[in-house]
């Protein structure tokens, strides 16, 4: 599997800023704080989000960042493939060249779980994510933490 932590990263984020969005902008000094993830890599992923069409910024006292589109219209899928990730399986990157004389004998397997990884994983909006009972619960959790340690 190739989802390394730059997809991981991007996905919270992204999530972090829906479930956090509905008063405004949202800094990314903000979301590092709650997500234990460096300032620095947050702002190298949202401009490859920024370009994607998946967020917009807002400049000045108060700006931030905030979801572009309605939260139910982002898919996991887009927020991966935002930020050049892959959730491929197979050994050879879809390529056909596992061994040096081609294809290996599992290729069609690898190939398959990767097709149903990206299935389930275009089936999943943010909206969907923000749902989920134990998902509203971690972020509670987080804000508390926010509270105990502001980022400014």
């Amino acid at each position: 599997m190739k989802l390394t932590t730059k997809g991981r990263y991007a996905v919270t984020a992204m999530l972090d800023l829906a479930l956090h969005g509905n008063s405004g902008p949202v800094s990314l000094a903000e979301i590092s704080v709650r997500q234990e993830i460096s300032l620095s890599y947050l702002e190298q992923l949202f401009s490859k989000l920024r370009r994607s069409g998946l967020v917009v910024s807002t400049r000045g006292p108060g700006g931030g960042y905030s979801v572009a589109r309605q939260l139910h219209e982002v898919a996991v899928s887009e927020i991966i493939v935002a930020v050049n990730e892959s959730v491929d399986a197979t050994q050879c990157g879809g390529k056909e060249n596992c061994h040096s004389h081609g294809r290996c004998l599992t290729h069609d397997l690898w190939e398959g779980l990767s097709a149903q990884i990206e299935e389930f994983l275009g089936s999943v909006s943010l909206q969907d994510m923000i749902d989920r009972h134990r998902v509203q619960g971690v972020s509670l959790r987080e804000d508390k933490v926010m509270v105990q340690r502001p980022y400014a």
